[in-house]
């Protein structure tokens, strides 16, 4: 080192502020690897949520809920018969209301025939019973 008190004073402060910004620039470096990391996690995300988008997005919309394929009823005459007359009424029917509608003689074995094929129609979801032996077209 130099004998003179000033440059020995001006190499001390350089050398102290040498290690003050050699301190800093450490510290710097540190701020800026956790920035880097964080970062990648931050990109990582947005590529997971853009992927999630692009998925969403292809999947494909479901059918109508609120359109279920209407069932058919079988092709036997009396089947369309005793639809028309619920459709002409409009209002829920009896086994013998209906045989009275259809111009059939109310006996036991008519009544009994249109109460079987008006449960043929109830288990194939084409008429409803709301209550016991009382028949009723779906609401829709």
């Amino acid at each position: 080192m130099s004998d003179n008190p000033q440059v020995r004073d001006v190499l001390a402060y350089l050398e102290a502020r040498e290690a003050e910004l050699g301190e800093r620039a450490g510290q710097l470096r540190v701020s800026i690897e956790d920035l880097t990391a964080r970062l990648g996690e931050l990109d990582a995300e947005t590529e997971n949520l853009r992927i999630t988008r692009k998925t969403l997005l292809n999947i494909p919309a479901p059918e109508p809920a609120d359109d279920p394929p209407r069932p058919e009823a079988p092709d036997h005459p009396a089947y369309q018969q005793i639809l028309a007359a619920f459709t002409d009424t409009g209002h829920p029917m009896r086994a013998r209301d209906l045989c009275e509608a259809l111009d059939l003689p109310i006996l036991p074995k008519n009544t009994e025939g249109i109460r079987s094929k008006l449960k043929r129609l109830v288990t194939r979801g084409i008429l409803t019973e709301p209550e016991p032996g009382l028949f009723a077209q779906p609401r829709t």
